[in-house]
């Protein structure tokens, strides 16, 4: 794609879109939401085309208990069906909410979300190990009775809470709606799109596309956007404004930049954990490993820190 303006891609952390004390209210989303429009404003006003992307973890979560206490009443739905819930849930309150604070800020630009479908290889070997905890925890009768009926894969929480179902987390290969996020940045649209990672889907037998029971990384989605549309920077924000070696041990010390061999190091040194930096930056490594440019891991409130590179913690080859 050649575009007349620098293009940003932007992945939304969950702390973003719900503050971490919250009770998960709409009041509370909404708050929070239109905290994370007014930081990212300034953008707007200058020349960059911008896409979001956004993560789905709690609001998926609630979904899917909403599904269990309700199920005697009315049929659960797959979670492939949930994804796309929270898409729309999501997409609708940030895009509202950025909609009216361009317009008080008299921005000219329309916001634009798009239900995103994202492709996953069927033969991907998460499919045979199942790892992501996805809604409520269950006792253990609970869980040994939906592992008999449901077939569901189970894991028992390490702190305790019970048992909570695992699902499988493919890496996507394509995103279905890239070609529209092309039209729309042409069109001088925001695009809101690969929320909670899109909706997973395999290519069936028959060459069509099949929803599937699995949840996708939204930071490798959304490394995936930014190489169809070959994105001039990939940035990531989450809730520290840096990456750390040896976090939270006496040793730490801030990682201001790394070029792409040293994240590959610090990766296989396993630096970054599983559960919250790695996959962050496993998707930076992705992303410019691809003929990606500048990539950019930091915090909603240094944003523009980050891009000034002043902040944050800067990836490039």
């Amino acid at each position: 794609m050649n575009h007349t303006k620098e293009l940003l891609v932007i992945a939304l952390g969950g702390n973003a879109l719900s503050d971490s004390k919250s009770k998960g209210s709409i009041e509370d989303h909404l708050k929070s939401i239109d905290d994370t429009c007014k930081r990212l404003l300034p953008l707007f006003e200058m020349d960059y085309d911008i896409v979001i992307t956004h993560g789905n973890g709690p609001q998926v979560g609630n979904i899917l208990i909403q599904n269990e206490e309700t199920a005697s009443k009315v049929p659960p739905m797959p979670l492939d069906v949930c994804v796309a819930e929270s898409q729309g849930e999501i997409g609708y309150l940030l895009q509202q909410s950025l909609r009216n604070n361009l317009r008080r800020n008299k921005i000219k630009k329309d916001v634009v979300t798009i239900v995103t479908q994202s492709v996953v290889d069927k033969k991907d070997p998460a499919f045979e190990k199942p790892t992501k905890p996805v809604g409520p925890y269950y006792n253990t009768e609970q869980a040994q009775k939906l592992i008999r009926e449901k077939k569901w894969t189970m894991h028992e929480d390490p702190a305790g809470k019970g048992f909570r179902r695992v699902v499988p987390s493919p890496k996507p290969i394509s995103i279905v709606e890239t070609r529209i996020v092309h039209q729309l940045l042409f069109l001088n649209q925001i695009p809101i799109t690969v929320g909670g990672g899109g909706i997973p889907v395999i290519i069936n037998s028959n060459g069509e596309y099949e929803g599937v029971e699995a949840v996708i990384d939204k930071d490798f989605a959304s490394a995936q956007l930014a190489i169809d549309l070959k994105a001039d920077k990939f940035i990531i924000l989450t809730n520290v404004e840096y990456c750390y070696l040896n976090f939270k041990k006496p040793s730490q010390s801030v990682l201001r930049e790394m070029n792409l061999d040293e994240a590959h190091t610090y990766m296989e040194q396993g630096q970054f954990s599983a559960g919250s930096m790695g996959p962050k930056v496993q998707a930076a490594i992705e992303y410019l490993t691809n003929d990606g440019k500048q990539a950019y891991i930091t915090n909603i409130e240094n944003i523009l820190g980050a891009i000034d590179r002043e902040t944050g913690t800067f990836i490039h080859h």
